[in-house]
C-alpha cells in the first residue's frame, strides 16, 4: 500500500475507485489498522462511484508511530480526567483529525464525505468543526460526543478493550485479539469463527504490536473536551449511525450526537454491536451509499 507525508508523519493508505470521483474518507477508531474497514464495503461504495480512502492513524498499523513521545500513565490520566483537570497528553484528537486533512492535501483531494467508527468518528467530528470547508458531510458511526454525563458502557466489555496481552507473542496477540472481538459482537449480524480468527490473524500479522502508541490513542480520547456545543456549529449534511446493541456507547450517545448537529439523521440498527462483522455489510452500504449519494445529488 502506498505511504505519503502529511502533518509531520508518514500515513499509510489504500483507495480504492477511480481518482476524479467524490471523495470517502474512512477514519477508523482506537487501535484499529485500516483494515478494520471492511474491503466488500469499500469495493461496494467505489460501485456507487466514489473514490474510498482508508488509512492507519498516527501511533497504528504501517503509520508513523511517535516513539519520541513517552507513552502516559494511564492511571494518572484517569485521575486527572475524573478531578476534572485537563491532562497533559501527547497529542489530541484534533491532531488526529489535522492528520485526516493531511492527507486530503497530500492526495490533491479538496472536499471528502467524512466518515468515522468509535474514535474514528470523534475525529470525523472534529474534521466538521475544525475544516467546515472539507466536509461535504459526516457520518459518525458507533461514536460519542464525549460528554461526561451519557451513560457508560458495559463495564465487561470495557474492561475485555483495555486489558492487554499476557505477552506480544503471534499466539497471546492472536488469543486477546479474539476476546476483544468476540466482546464488542453483533448479535444479529453472526461472524464464522474463521472469518474472526482470519481478521485477527491478519492485523497480528500486519504490523508490529506497539502498546505505547495504543496508550497515546487513548490518552488522546480521555482528554478530548466533550464536542456537544462545537457540534451545533457543523452545517454540513451528517448521518449518525449506531446499534443498539453497542457494548462500548449506548444508544443515548448516538441520539445526544444527532441532537446536537443541526438536521442530523440518526439510524439505529437492530442487533448491531460495535464492529463491522461482513454480514453487516450490506445495511452499511446502503446507509453509507445511499446518504453520501443523496448529498451529491444523485439518485439512490
Amino acid at each position: 500500500m502506498p505511504q505519503v507525508r502529511a502533518n509531520g508523519i508518514d500515513i499509510e493508505y489504500e483507495s480504492f475507485g477511480r481518482e476524479g470521483d467524490p471523495l470517502i474518507l474512512l477514519i477508523m477508531g482506537l487501535a484499529a489498522q485500516l483494515i478494520f474497514w471492511p474491503e466488500p464495503l469499500c469495493e461496494g461504495l467505489a460501485a456507487k462511484g466514489f473514490r474510498v480512502v482508508r488509512f492507519d492513524n498516527r501511533d497504528i498499523g504501517k503509520s508513523t508511530h511517535l516513539t519520541d513521545r513517552a507513552a502516559p500513565d494511564m492511571r494518572e490520566l484517569f485521575r486527572e480526567a475524573a478531578s476534572g483537570r485537563q491532562p497533559h497528553v501527547p497529542y489530541s484528537l484534533s491532531d488526529m483529525a489535522d492528520d485526516a486533512v493531511g492527507l486530503m492535501d497530500a492526495l490533491g483531494l479538496g472536499r471528502a464525505h467524512i466518515v468515522g467508527a468509535s474514535m474514528g468518528g470523534m475525529i470525523a467530528q472534529l474534521v466538521a468543526i475544525n475544516y467546515p470547508d472539507r466536509a461535504k458531510s459526516l457520518v459518525s458511526i458507533m461514536s460519542t460526543t464525549g460528554r461526561r454525563d451519557l451513560p457508560p458502557g458495559d463495564p465487561d466489555a470495557l474492561a475485555v478493550l483495555a486489558r492487554p496481552p499476557r505477552s506480544s507473542s503471534r499466539e497471546d496477540l492472536i488469543e486477546n485479539g479474539l476476546l476483544v472481538r468476540h466482546a464488542l459482537a453483533s448479535p444479529s449480524f453472526p461472524q464464522s469463527e474463521a472469518d474472526i480468527r482470519a481478521l485477527v490473524e491478519g492485523v497480528v500479522d500486519r504490523a508490529p504490536y506497539d502498546p505505547n502508541g495504543i496508550a497515546r490513542q487513548w490518552a488522546a480520547v480521555i482528554a478530548a473536551p466533550p464536542r456537544n456545543e462545537l457540534l451545533k456549529t457543523v452545517r454540513c449534511p451528517a448521518l449518525v449511525l449506531h446499534g443498539d446493541r453497542d457494548p462500548l456507547f449506548p444508544v443515548a450517545t448516538a441520539k445526544d450526537t444527532a441532537e446536537n448537529i443541526p438536521g442530523a439523521e440518526l439510524v439505529v440498527v437492530p442487533g448491531m454491536g460495535h464492529g463491522f462483522p461482513e454480514s453487516l455489510v450490506p445495511i452499511l452500504l446502503k446507509e453509507i451509499g445511499d446518504f453520501v449519494s443523496k448529498v451529491e445529488g444523485r439518485a439512490t
